[in-house]
């Protein structure tokens, strides 16, 4: 008799999503597919620019596929970007150089009211056809490979609509969020509605798993990660379960801390993205032992390679062992990762 990581048939990622320790775990990084990658270059240079990428479906699906050729990981992440549902929804979107997402910034009633939830599937059709592109490539070449389509949460996006662009705290949304409640519970409730959609539309298009960033979680009080954390993401998986009762979400609220035992516990979410200031064990004691984790390995340490990534990725593995885990990062590879660092890293946990 087989044990149940001896099972051939089914793909790593998709086995331990459904509750079971597979060892050794497999693997994917966040940011796998993007700029710390020549070949990635090379076609980011062909696209212009960043939301002509997002949109040309073979340039997308390429991106998506290279680091899969070019180290095997488990999990084929959609190349994206979580701004593409405002975009779709109506509000403008571009990326400078150097300065990331500019946005027109929402700050009323009437800008909130323009937005279009509607046409959010619509405008986006070019990343579903990406999806149906890559997921053929991977049938095709890569079948152990699971493609994980995402979006951001409800609360991460809302603050990069409000505030207009990247910050450090996202004053304006959180001021909002607490002096005019009602009309950000609107933009949160929209936000709710273009997103459901649009995860259902790349779950349909051929992703085997959805996952919700919420980068800026870790920013709120208690009282309002239930609010708009908690809540919304409940909300989030409630809707797209009711379309799609048996696909996978994984959950990552960045920074979420002491509360995420009961983001695990009130979400429905199957796995916890563990960002890089969290202890593993004490996340793996604070959530039910059927609830997945991913994680957490720092992505300096992935620079810094040598014995300072093996410490820090084998005391990881030896926290892990023996449940549900997914090995990745706590948060994304940065730009200026060697690959070669990436290579020895897969090794090191493909070992075990």
């Amino acid at each position: 008799m087989t044990g149940p990581s001896e099972i051939p048939t089914q793909k790593p990622l998709l086995r331990v999503l459904a509750g079971e320790t597979v060892w050794p775990p497999p693997m994917w990084l966040m940011r796998q597919a993007g700029r710390y990658l020549p070949e990635y270059r090379e076609v980011r240079a062909q696209a212009g620019d960043f939301i002509a990428l997002c949109t040309a479906p073979d340039l997308a699906a390429e991106v998506t596929i290279q680091p899969i050729r070019r180290y095997g990981m488990d999990g084929a992440i959609l190349f994206s970007d979580i701004l593409m549902v405002p975009w779709a929804m109506g509000q403008s979107l571009r990326f400078a150089e150097g300065e990331g997402p500019m946005l027109e910034p929402l700050r009323d009633a009437a800008a909130i009211a323009r937005l279009d939830p509607g046409q959010c599937v619509v405008r986006a059709a070019p990343i579903f056809e990406t999806v149906r592109l890559v997921r053929a490539e991977l049938e095709a070449h890569a079948p152990r490979t699971t493609l994980i389509g995402f979006a951001g949460s409800p609360f991460t996006v809302a603050c990069y609509m409000v505030e207009g662009h990247g910050s450090r705290d996202f004053a304006a949304a959180r001021g909002m969020a607490y002096a005019d409640p009602a009309l950000f519970g609107r933009l949160i409730r929209t936000l709710v509605e273009a997103s459901t959609e649009y995860l259902c539309a790349q779950a349909e298009a051929g992703a085997e798993v959805l996952m919700l960033f919420d980068s800026w979680a870790g920013l709120l009080p208690p009282s309002q990660f239930r609010r708009w954390v908690i809540e919304p993401t409940a909300a989030l998986v409630r809707a797209v379960r009711k379309r799609l009762p048996s696909i996978p979400i994984i959950g990552f609220p960045r920074l979420a801390g002491v509360m995420l035992a009961e983001y695990a516990q009130r979400t429905g979410v199957q796995c916890l993205g563990i960002d890089t200031s969290m202890d593993l064990r004490l996340a793996a004691a604070a959530v039910p032992p059927g609830i997945a984790l991913q994680g957490n390995l720092d992505p300096l340490s992935l620079i810094a390679g040598g014995m300072a990534l093996e410490a820090e990725a084998r005391s990881i593995l030896a926290a892990m062992r023996g449940r549900p885990f997914i090995f990745n990062l706590g948060h994304g590879i940065e730009k200026v990762t060697p690959p070669e660092h990436v290579a020895a890293l897969v090794r090191l946990v493909r070992t075990g």
